[in-house]
């Protein structure tokens, strides 16, 4: 899909921060943060904590990690999952403590989410923010995400058929 920054002013070369989304992220939840997003009179400014993040999909029946409560949680099937940690060296963030942070220590925390069909399988897809991304916007794309609702799908993604519930479209 691609990369999304978000900068102070019109003008400045340096991104507040980026979200990613590779190529078969759900549509509704890139969607869904487009429109928190356009919707936020400040999208660089934080107006909550990480917990409404993990509140946004715990609403839907996802199941927080026994090991890290405050920071992960995977859906009822285990495909997918959203966690707050160390994200990919590229994704960029103003918070100077992403670019000072020497190799044997991690930066500041981003979100990330995924599905993996089966442990050790190839991903389906990945999202990754970084860590000054508000938590309200990735609260956004996690409950699209983790939402029970009814999706049109024309084609369904093979690795993950016979997890899926179908019913006829109207």
């Amino acid at each position: 899909m691609g990369t999304f920054t978000c900068t102070p002013t019109a003008s400045s070369p340096l991104a507040q921060w980026s979200a990613y989304f590779t190529r078969d992220v759900p549509g509704e939840a890139v969607v869904d943060f487009l429109l928190a997003l356009d919707a936020s009179d400040q999208p660089a400014v934080p107006l909550a904590g990480s917990e409404l993040v993990l509140d946004a999909v715990a609403a839907h029946g996802w199941f927080r990690d026994i090991d890290q409560p405050e920071a992960a949680a995977t859906d009822p099937t285990f495909t997918s999952h959203i966690s707050l940690g160390e994200v990919p060296p590229l994704i960029q963030d103003a918070d100077p403590r992403a670019l000072s942070a020497e190799d044997d220590e991690t930066g500041p925390a981003g979100w990330q989410a995924w599905a993996e069909p089966a442990l050790g399988a190839p991903c389906l897809w990945a999202a990754s923010f970084a860590a000054s991304v508000p938590h309200d916007l990735v609260a956004a794309f996690a409950a699209s995400l983790s939402s029970t609702a009814p999706v049109l799908r024309r084609v369904l993604p093979e690795a993950t058929q016979e997890r899926l519930l179908r019913a006829p479209a109207i």
